[in-house]
């Protein structure tokens, strides 16, 4: 059987003796069915992994006695900070997944003119609290042991607005770069992924006034999700630690 990764939100070290947080352990009590001396591999994003035996299995809790800790660096030397307009049904938290798998730092969820979603701040902020968990998910599976922040959402010109000294780059299907041609090296980039129906020629006049190079991910018109893990892919190959 293979060992299960399970996040812990509060700072681990070795010997403690700990009770695991309920989301975890109603998946390794109910989900799993682990009993007492299983094993299980914890973190708690401080870029370590601790081995834990299971030491009590029972209605209210699952407790883990924490045996060895060592650092487990899978992070990325790109720091990619992914803005991605807010697009319906599953495709957000598809992209929030996979563009974690392939190594992202932060998604800011954002409000866009033509975002096809709308909803009031209450409901947003479930939604983001649901992303949040859905990171934290993506992370035990892809064996990352930092969690990416999810950001609050906010509206794009905001966003689009805050400093930032990294390179900041827009998809543009009339671009004259492509990711290709831009120079190396670059350690830290700003991606904005514009909603299904594209950014109005306003908000693309607006990047641009805060510093955006446009770039052409090919010649064919891609789905917003698409559109993300394809340019999030291509410049880890290029930038960080895919190939």
């Amino acid at each position: 059987m293979r060992i299960p990764r399970i996040y812990h939100p509060q700072p681990l070290s070795v010997p403690d003796n700990i009770a695991l947080s309920d989301d975890a352990a109603n998946h390794v009590g109910r989900v799993l069915r682990m009993q007492p001396g299983n094993k299980v591999l914890l973190f708690d994003g401080s870029n370590q992994v601790f081995s834990a035996e299971i030491t009590l299995v029972d209605k209210k809790q699952v407790r883990v006695q924490i045996a060895d800790q060592q650092v487990d660096d899978r992070e990325s030397p790109l720091n990619l900070h992914l803005g991605q307009v807010i697009s319906r049904g599953e495709k957000m938290e598809f992209t929030i997944q996979k563009s974690i798998e392939l190594g992202v730092n932060i998604i800011t969820p954002l409000v866009s003119e033509r975002c096809g979603v709308k909803l009031d701040r209450e409901r947003l902020e479930k939604k983001v609290q649901q992303w949040q968990k859905i990171a934290i998910a993506a992370c035990e599976q892809c064996g990352r042991n930092q969690i990416p922040l999810i950001r609050p959402a906010i509206r794009l010109e905001e966003w689009c607005a805050e400093p930032d000294e990294g390179l900041k780059l827009n998809l543009h299907p009339r671009a004259s770069q492509s990711i290709n041609t831009l120079s190396m090296p670059i350690k830290d980039i700003r991606l904005l992924i514009g909603p299904e129906g594209g950014l109005s020629q306003e908000e693309i006049d607006m990047t641009a006034r805060h510093g955006f190079t446009d770039i052409l991910l090919g010649p064919r018109v891609l789905r917003t999700e698409t559109a993300a893990l394809t340019a999030i892919a291509a410049l880890q190959i290029r930038f960080g630690d895919l190939g």
